[in-house]
């Protein structure tokens, strides 16, 4: 069998390469007879002035389309990213099978989430709201959690036996580390052994409620606690270095950038615990990655969240400060409830793998070219 995984250029989406990364390998641990063709669009895009983003608009909607529909001895394509899935209008045409992978509709029920990152924020939420209508013209969606199927199915109208859920896997790279290397690890982010280190992993998008986990660290700084909080990924927001002046906590909290993989498996393990309490995720993959590396985690209990963390974490309103405070001293004071996690999160987190998220997407494939 040839199939096509439609991928973003490499490098366009650190989340998206991760995904497209392990999938890959999994079909080719599960299905090792078949072909499998990575297509990336020929062309590299660029950021800059307006002029640029319209560059941008039509190489995506306009040439790589037409790119990938000429590709042949292709039995099926896979569209990897829903934000790729204006795909699906050119390739349906061909004649052949087209799955995608839809991650989450957030930015299609909350557009803002675009609006306030484009040049232009018209063209970039009217396109992009295009591009994810044309999920509705593949023969076959997958998603990554059953909370983005359920949205699925209730936005697009999508019978169900059209979408399948499969989950996310995690990299075995994610793991405990030795207690030297977890030492070195902490004296590198500055972190006295009596410091109680949480981690939030991730963009600062709205829906990330990172103004909620600043809230729960003033309030346990305020009780005396020793609290300090390294972020990864995106910085914070003005208005959110502005809170941290104005409630004392720059000295106990640390941007640390956008680490490598590697250098992230050394901040899971130098933390005592990662705070997650988006109001929506699509699946959650830095949970899973901290209970894998044997990091408790401390999680929202909304949209897909419950479906990763499960028992294995404490899951909180995430719009309930004393909540979440109250998670977070739970894990600093109750040794016997942070050793129950610490066990429970690496138990869970070996059932979240690439080669079985690949098994139910190659399931979908041969359902597709041999009907009964």
């Amino acid at each position: 069998m040839q199939v096509a995984i439609v991928r973003r250029a490499l490098g366009a989406s650190f989340s998206m390469d991760v995904h497209a990364d392990g999938l890959v390998q999994g079909l080719r641990q599960v299905r090792p007879t078949w072909t499998f063709h990575e297509i990336t669009p020929s062309f590299k895009e660029f950021q800059g002035s307006a002029l640029a983003g319209l560059v941008k608009y039509y190489r995506r909607y306009g040439q790589f389309p037409r790119q990938v529909a000429r590709q042949r001895q292709i039995d099926l394509f896979h569209v990897i990213d829903h934000s790729d899935g204006h795909l699906c209008y050119a390739l349906g045409r061909t004649g052949r099978p087209v799955v995608v992978t839809c991650h989450d509709l957030i930015n299609y029920i909350q557009p803002e989430n675009i609006s306030t990152q484009a040049k232009l924020p018209w063209l970039s939420t009217g396109l992009w709201r295009y591009a994810v209508r044309g999920l509705a013209q593949a023969d076959h969606i997958v998603t990554v959690s059953d909370h983005t199927a359920k949205d699925v199915m209730a936005t697009f109208g999508i019978e169900p036996a059209r979408v399948t859920t499969a989950h996310n896997g995690v990299d075995r790279l994610f793991q405990r580390l030795g207690a030297a290397q977890v030492t070195a690890a902490r004296l590198r982010y500055g972190l006295a052994p009596q410091t109680f280190c949480l981690l939030n992993v991730g963009s600062n998008h709205p829906r990330k409620n990172l103004v909620a986990l600043l809230q729960a660290l003033a309030l346990l700084r305020q009780q005396g606690l020793p609290m300090y909080l390294l972020k990864a990924g995106a910085d914070f927001t003005p208005e959110q270095k502005t809170y941290l002046q104005q409630q004392n906590l720059t000295d106990c909290v640390a941007y640390v950038g956008k680490p490598s993989q590697a250098e992230l498996v050394e901040l899971y393990n130098a933390a005592d615990g990662l705070v997650a309490p988006s109001l929506y995720e699509g699946f959650g993959i830095t949970p899973l990655e901290a209970m894998a590396c044997g990091t408790p985690v401390v999680a929202a209990n909304t949209t897909a969240l419950p479906e990763v963390v499960g028992q294995a974490g404490l899951l909180v309103p995430p719009e309930d400060i004393a909540a979440i405070a109250a998670a977070i001293q739970q894990l600093y004071e109750q040794p016997e409830t942070y050793g129950y996690l610490v066990k429970a999160g690496r138990d869970r987190a070996q059932s979240f793998t690439w080669a079985a998220h690949a098994e139910r997407v190659a399931s979908v494939y041969e359902t597709l070219l041999n009907p009964s």
